[in-house]
C-alpha cells in the first residue's frame, strides 16, 4: 500500500513540473520579443522625425525669401498692368481720333488734285467779276475785295477765333478794316465768332448802327477779341442766317478762317440750302463770301483742315451768291 501512494505522488510531481516549464518559457519568451523590437523601432522613429525638423528648420528661411521674392514680382506685374490700362483707357480716345484724321486725310488727299483747279476757276471769276464793278464804279482802293460784289445793305462777319487765327490776328484784323472800307456805308453791321458768339452781347439779333465811331470801335475790340472756338464757321453762318435773313434786306455774310473741322461738308452746305431760301429772281437772299487766311499751311500736317475750308467756302459761297478769296499771305 505504501508503494503505491509514492507512485502517484510522483506523477502528479512531475506534471506539475511541466506545466510549470511551460508557463516560464513562455514569459522569457515574450520578454525576449519586447526587449528586441520595441526599443529599435521607438529609436528609429525619433532618430527621422529630428533630422526632418531639423531640415526644415534650416530650408525655411529660403522658403520664407522665394515667397516674398514672388509676392513682389507678383506686386511689380499687378503696378504694370494698371498702368498698361490707364494708358489704353488714355490713349483710346486719341487713337480713334488719329483713325479719323487718317481716313479725313485720305479722303482731303484725293480732294487736292482738284484744289487747284477749283482756285484758278475762282480766279478768273474774280477777274472778270472785277472788270464788270469797275465799269459801273471807280476800283475799290484795295485789291483784297475788289472781285467781291459790295451791293449789299447789311454786312455780317463771321470770324474764325481759334488759335491759329490768333497767331496772325493782326491781319485779320487788317483784313475786316479793308471789307469795311469797300463799303463806304451801311444800313446795319455785326460781329459775330464762328461759334455764333456776338462781339456785342446787348446788340444780339439787333443791327450795330454804321457810323464812323462804330466802325472804329468795332477795329478796336476786335484787336482783344477770343471767344472760345472750334474752327469751324458753320455754327456762325447757321446762326446769322437764321438770326438776321430778312426778304426786304440785301444782306452778305463775310466768313473769315483757315480751318474746317466739322465732321461733313455736305451737311453744312444742305443746312445753308435749307435756311436761305433763294428769291424770285433766283438767286439766294442772303450772300456767303469766304476769304481765306493761309496760316495752317505753315503748320506740318495742318494743310488738310485749310483744304477743307477752302472746299466748303469755294461751294458756299458759289450756290450763294458770293465769292471765296484765299489770301496767298498774311502781310
Amino acid at each position: 500500500m505504501k508503494r503505491r501512494r509514492r507512485k502517484d505522488h510522483d506523477v502528479f510531481s512531475l506534471s506539475f513540473l511541466d506545466a510549470i516549464s511551460g508557463g516560464f518559457g513562455a514569459i522569457v519568451m515574450l520578454l525576449v520579443i519586447v526587449k528586441v523590437a520595441e526599443p529599435t523601432v521607438t529609436k528609429d522613429r525619433g532618430i527621422g522625425l529630428e533630422n526632418t525638423a531639423i531640415t526644415l528648420a534650416k530650408e525655411l528661411p529660403e522658403l520664407e525669401h522665394q515667397i516674398k521674392s514672388q509676392q513682389q514680382q507678383l506686386a511689380d506685374a499687378q503696378n504694370l498692368l494698371a498702368l498698361v490700362q490707364r494708358d489704353v483707357t488714355r490713349l483710346a480716345p486719341g487713337a480713334a481720333a488719329a483713325r479719323k484724321e487718317r481716313e479725313a486725310s485720305a479722303l482731303n488727299a484725293r480732294a487736292a488734285t482738284t484744289i487747284e483747279q477749283r482756285l484758278a476757276i475762282a480766279r478768273q471769276e474774280l477777274t472778270a467779276e472785277m472788270l464788270r464793278l469797275q465799269a459801273v464804279r471807280p476800283a475799290a482802293a484795295n485789291s483784297l475785295v475788289g472781285g467781291i460784289p459790295v451791293d449789299s445793305e447789311y454786312i455780317i462777319f463771321v470770324i474764325d477765333t481759334s488759335g491759329s487765327m490768333q497767331s496772325i490776328w493782326p491781319s485779320v484784323v487788317r483784313t475786316l478794316d479793308k471789307v469795311l472800307n469797300a463799303y463806304p456805308r451801311v444800313k446795319g453791321i455785326q460781329v459775330m465768332s464762328d461759334m455764333g458768339e456776338y462781339m456785342y452781347s446787348q446788340y444780339a439779333g439787333q443791327w450795330i448802327p454804321d457810323t464812323p465811331g462804330r466802325r472804329r470801335a468795332v477795329l478796336q475790340r476786335m484787336a482783344s477779341w477770343s471767344p472760345f472756338s472750334n474752327s469751324s464757321p458753320s455754327e456762325g453762318i447757321v446762326a446769322a442766317i437764321r438770326s438776321f435773313h430778312d426778304p426786304g434786306k440785301r444782306i452778305s455774310i463775310y466768313v473769315f478762317g483757315d480751318d474746317f473741322t466739322g465732321a461733313s461738308i455736305q451737311s453744312v452746305l444742305n443746312t445753308v440750302a435749307s435756311i436761305n431760301p433763294r428769291g424770285r429772281d433766283g438767286k439766294p437772299q442772303v450772300r456767303i463770301h469766304g476769304i481765306g487766311f493761309p496760316s495752317l499751311f505753315s503748320m506740318p500736317g495742318a494743310g488738310a483742315g485749310a483744304i477743307r475750308f477752302a472746299t466748303l467756302m469755294q461751294s458756299l459761297s458759289s450756290e450763294n451768291g458770293g465769292t471765296f478769296v484765299g489770301l496767298p499771305s498774311t502781310r
